[in-house]
């Protein structure tokens, strides 16, 4: 709206209000004089003007049905509210210096085509808290005051309701100028069915209620903001976790955003992320309010919301594809795109991130470029491009699983050949993948068993989790661990869903998953007697479904082989069995334990290797001698070594026999 448009509408308001106090003053003068005075037989308002959008009170009384006693009423309010005269008049025609504002009583008396049924309840001036109702013993004769936001919407200003400012925010996220195709056939879906809700008091809003359900905040928040625009409606957004729980609460919030439509004509969306919504007070307190407000409504949430009264219509929105977040890096990088040296088609196939983290992690490069430039750092762009896309896609598996620092490198980790040629096949495959899968066209052909599925298994301390290690640091991604044993619960159906939050906040940045304790879940099957028996197929069967689908590389890890059910393992696409580690495979690992810095003397690996406890137990021992020698000021030597030998051992149960330190010290 241009300035002309709030002049006529600020001109128009105040001087009917200017008409009004007229009329009010000729009723005082014939209260004092009525022999002298004739009592006006007519409020004449000032026509409407012609304006589009219609004047401010134009709206209010359309959208409301105000009677012209209402709007009467509702222009005193306007003028205790601007002019201070008005109060004194108010004075004067009660007859009291105790009463200066108006009241129904006041209006009853004064004006014409008045009507009791304005003051009930259900009324629009008291249902949509046009004027506040002051406290008194009669209802005619207590205070009369505009609502703050009335007031200022009827001067031409759009002012939030204080009292839903803690909850409902304008939603500040830009649309994008153009949205990925995948994502522009959901807003055109949308627009086909989603109802104005210009008719608040008579639309069920049945066909303006959707959801739409995925990981991917902003991807959800650019559809609905992208709707909004072309149906010409502004965009809220209502943070569900602050939703209370009570059923009192929740109703004053709804009527109160129910006025906030009415005179706004925003669109709400209601932001489940992040919600439990297997808490009971508040998946209770999204369906009651998803059930009264009856405006329309777009649900954002991450597991899809069952309504049992009013199913809702719902669009699962998919992470951006590989051409299309390829495209939308080649754009935002501009000419550093031809820098990257290919590696645009790498940071593509590895991350699955949305529209917005992707202008994000671009103009953050493009800002420290320069920097970069002048730094002695001879990294390749391409590695501090990686690296932010890289460090967006943590916080959601922070929440859920354990990051682990992966440090270890090839020379660290000792195994036989044969396994070693299979966890390099395993990282020549992850690095050829964007090439096989995409340039060659294998994703087109089968979109099933595209996922690095991996079992490692063996004993505790044989390098399952160090073998992780080195992959994700050579591939410079993060690696998580996912304790299996908790995943797995109890009750019928958490269990998927548990592994679904896992897996769908792993998807934007691929990284490596280590599942532990694989035997937990994947024991042999036995008959299937109850529905319990028949959920558990179901969830191992979802587990190798996402393995076999995810982007990044999943690891299942496990210390009893031998119990894991064969139909379960012919679906998993490498298996690596760790061995317990030889008396020579040992020597290796007591050779490279140190790191360069420790002080060392008279270390004999040889000797040590006589130790019979796996590459888990050594690095405990050899942290735990470092740290006997500190606390006495000397060297690490054999002594040392023993003495954390013996704690190890009785930590683990085991004997430690003569044979096995013989000739240290």
């Amino acid at each position: 709206m241009n300035h002309k448009w709030f002049e006529v509408n600020s001109h128009f308001l105040l001087k009917n209000v200017k008409v009004l106090q007229e009329f009010l003053q000729q009723q005082w003068q014939h209260q004092q004089n009525p022999a002298r005075v004739a009592p006006p037989n007519e409020l004449p308002l000032v026509e409407i003007p012609e304006l589009s959008p219609p004047t401010a009170l134009e709206q209010v009384c359309t959208t409301f049905n105000l009677s012209a006693f209402e709007v009467y009423l509702l222009l005193m309010g306007v003028g205790v509210a601007v002019f201070p005269d008005f109060s004194f008049l108010c004075t004067q025609l009660h007859q009291n210096p105790q009463m200066p504002y108006p009241t129904f009583g006041l209006g009853l008396q004064l004006f014409p085509n008045a009507h009791w049924s304005a003051f009930t309840p259900h009324a629009p001036l008291r249902r949509w808290q046009l004027l506040q109702v002051g406290t008194g013993t009669v209802i005619t004769q207590c205070p009369l005051q505009i609502d703050e936001c009335i007031l200022h919407y009827l001067m031409g200003e759009i002012y939030q309701d204080d009292r839903l400012s803690h909850l409902i925010k304008s939603l500040e996220d830009s649309v994008p100028e153009t949205l990925p195709n995948s994502h522009e056939k959901i807003v055109q879906e949308l627009l086909a069915i989603m109802d104005s809700g210009d008719d608040l008091l008579n639309s069920s809003m049945d066909s303006s209620m959707v959801q739409l359900c995925g990981w991917e905040t902003a991807d959800k928040r650019a559809i609905a903001s992208a709707v909004c625009q072309r149906m010409n409606r502004p965009v809220k957004v209502l943070l569900a976790d602050r939703l209370p729980t009570d059923q009192e609460n929740i109703s004053y919030i709804i009527h109160r955003w129910q006025r906030e439509f009415a005179l706004t004509k925003s669109i709400l969306l209601l932001d489940c992320d992040g919600l439990n919504l297997r808490e009971p007070l508040k998946l209770g307190a999204v369906l009651q309010f998803i059930d009264d407000v009856k405006t329309p409504l777009i649900i954002s949430t991450e597991e899809r919301i069952y309504h049992p009264r009013n199913p809702l219509i719902s669009w699962d929105i998919p992470g951006l594809s590989y051409p299309e977040q390829l495209e939308l890096l080649n754009k935002n990088l501009g000419s550093l795109a031809a820098e990257l040296n290919g590696d645009v088609e790498a940071i593509a196939a590895q991350f699955n991130l949305s529209q917005k983290a992707i202008k994000t992690a671009c103009n953050s490069l493009q800002k420290n470029q320069n920097q970069l430039a002048k730094s002695t750092d001879t990294k390749p762009i391409s590695h501090h491009l990686w690296n932010i896309c890289r460090t967006m896609a943590r916080p959601r598996l922070d929440d859920i699983a354990q990051r682990i620092d992966a440090k270890a490198t090839w020379e660290d980790l000792i195994l036989p050949e044969p396994q070693l040629k299979i966890l390099r096949e395993i990282a020549a495959q992850f690095r050829q993948r964007a090439k096989v899968y995409q340039q060659w066209g294998f994703a087109n052909k089968n979109n099933r068993g595209l996922g690095m599925t991996s079992l490692f298994a063996g004993s505790s301390g044989t390098g399952k989790t160090m073998a992780a290690e080195v992959i994700a640091q050579e591939f410079r991604l993060d690696l998580y661990r996912v304790d299996l044993s908790v995943v797995v619960s109890k009750y019928i159906g958490e269990t998927e869903k548990n592994l679904r939050r896992i897996f769908d906040a792993a998807e934007s940045g691929g990284a490596v998953l280590l599942f532990d304790e694989a035997d937990a879940l994947f024991g042999k099957r036995t008959e299937v007697r109850d529905s319990h028996d028949r959920h558990a197929n179901v969830e191992v069967s979802y587990l190798l479904q996402r393995m076999e689908a995810y982007q990044g590389l999943a690891i299942l890890t496990t210390n009893l082989k031998g119990s894991l059910d064969q139909a379960f393992l012919r679906r998993i696409r490498f298996i690596i069995s760790f061995p317990y580690p030889d008396i020579k495979a040992r020597e290796q690992i007591w050779a490279r334990i140190f790191p360069p810095e420790t002080p060392t003397e008279g270390l004999k690996p040889n000797k040590l290797a006589q130790l019979s406890v796996a590459g888990g137990n050594i690095k405990n021992i050899a942290l735990n001698a470092a740290f006997i020698a500190a606390d006495a000021g000397e060297p690490v030597m054999m002594k040392h070594i023993l003495a954390a030998s013996r704690s190890e051992y009785i930590k683990i149960e085991k004997s430690l026999i003569e044979s096995e330190f013989k000739g240290w010290v």
